[in-house]
């Protein structure tokens, strides 16, 4: 049943005009937006008290603007506009409220590329929780695919590999760090062939492994004494003289101390990688910041 305007609260009667103007017929308006024809009428009427004038012309033909409705009519659409947007913006608000957004990680981008942006989107919608989830990518990949992460960061092999929806921030190239007393650490710059002759401290990267993958590609196998999933335990182990390495260039920022950082030759490096499984299942609050990543990230 038709309903009376003060029971239906969400047209404004700025709404309510345009849209009987857009019909050309109070009656039709009155069904689109489920009022009674006589509750349209008087909201109009109310608007025109409201203005000081006539706004309509009502005749058998229907309904035609004044010439004071015509001066009126861009001013009220705009407010209209403005009135749905603001709808928009509401629903959106509390749609994300008390969402928590679960995001598969690793250490640099943990540590660099996101607590900026969750600061910022906290700012705009401050009742979403972050939890994030720190592995390799194939673990993070399966997260995502398996619905355990609503987003993943990973590698863009890992990625593909898992099936998911994904954008790519751009590369990151590994460095080759070893102890201070190392002969290694004399040189300039460094080859794999030169790493692949010291014991090795491998960063775990699950089966997607760029530091394997770029040994495998120059035809070596590098003498892997320890694997580890955690970077800072790496560093902590090549400062100790355990072995030489090859970590992220952003990850060693600000971490270069006790350790000496050195170009390696062949540039192996990964290319960072936003994942999730569908856009159309992907939670609200979920795609708004893989929207905001993408926006302030690049």
């Amino acid at each position: 049943m038709p309903q009376q305007p003060d029971a239906q609260a969400r047209y404004s009667r700025y709404a309510v005009f345009v849209d009987v103007v857009g019909e050309g017929s109070f009656t039709k308006a009155a069904n689109r937006i489920g009022y009674t024809q006589s509750a349209v009428s008087q909201t109009v009427k109310a608007l025109e008290r409201e203005l000081g004038c006539t706004l309509v012309e009502r005749s058998r033909d229907g309904v035609t603007l004044t010439k004071d409705g015509e001066q009126f009519m861009p001013y009220l659409q705009a407010i209209a506009s403005d009135e749905r947007a603001l709808a928009e913006k509401q629903r959106e608000v509390q749609g994300l409220g008390r969402a928590t957004i679960t995001i598969g990680t690793f250490t640099s981008v943990s540590r660099n590329l996101l607590p900026r942006p969750m600061l910022d989107f906290r700012r705009l919608y401050p009742s979403v929780r972050f939890n994030l989830r720190q592995s390799e990518y194939t673990s993070i990949a399966e997260w995502v695919r398996n619905g355990e992460c609503d987003l993943g960061f990973t590698n863009l092999a890992g990625a593909e590999s898992a099936g998911l929806e994904s954008h790519s921030f751009g590369p990151d190239r590994m460095m080759a760090v070893v102890p201070p007393e190392n002969p290694l650490a004399e040189k300039d710059e460094l080859t794999l062939a030169d790493l692949a002759t010291q014991p090795f401290i491998l960063l775990d990267e699950g089966r997607e492994s760029v530091t394997l993958h770029a040994f495998e590609q120059a035809g070596l196998s590098p003498h892997v004494c320890y694997e580890v999933t955690d970077d800072y335990s790496i560093l902590a182990m090549v400062r100790q003289g355990l072995g030489v390495t090859i970590l992220y260039e952003m990850m060693l920022v600000g971490f270069e101390s006790g350790v000496v950082v050195r170009p390696i030759r062949e540039e192996p490096r990964r290319t960072i990688t936003l994942g999730w499984r569908n856009s159309a299942t992907l939670p609200l609050a979920a795609r708004r910041f893989a929207e905001y990543l993408i926006r302030e990230l690049g």
